[in-house]
């Protein structure tokens, strides 16, 4: 028996690497950093800009790495573990993340900053061309 999904109409050419796409963004269950992602108002260019804010608390920007790999922003976050202090209680935990985020075809990453323990990254589309092209048609008899 063959799975039924909504991109496997004969309409939607060329879909299946969003279906892929989506069911791996519905598997990654980790919440740790929190973030939020906001929408800026629009430049006067016209585009469509982002921000997306992460609470990184006890990270340096030594210890943060952010990446674009293919159509994903990749952020991964690894603190040292300091075995020369010793403590009574720990509740903050030396800990490593990586939080990745798909993007659409076309956004760019035009900032990343660090302040007061949120790492801000800003992101913008800008409004893509109107693309109309002629197929010629071949006759063959």
């Amino acid at each position: 028996m063959t799975r039924m999904t909504p991109f496997s109409n004969p309409l939607l050419l060329g879909f299946d690497t969003m279906e892929k796409t989506l069911e791996r963004v519905a598997k990654a269950g980790d919440s740790y950093p929190p973030y939020n992602i906001e929408r800026l108002p629009s430049d006067e260019g016209g585009k469509h800009r982002l921000r997306i804010t992460l609470a990184v608390a006890g990270f340096d920007e030594a210890d943060l790495d952010v990446s674009i790999e293919e159509n994903q922003l990749v952020v991964r976050g690894k603190q040292a573990d300091d075995c020369a202090r010793d403590f009574l209680h720990r509740g903050i935990a030396a800990r490593q993340f990586q939080r990745i985020f798909v993007l659409a075809d076309g956004m760019r990453v035009t900032n990343a900053a660090l302040r007061n323990g949120l790492l801000a990254i800003d992101l913008d589309r800008p409004e893509p061309e109107r693309l109309v092209k002629k197929i010629n048609i071949s006759v063959t008899d």
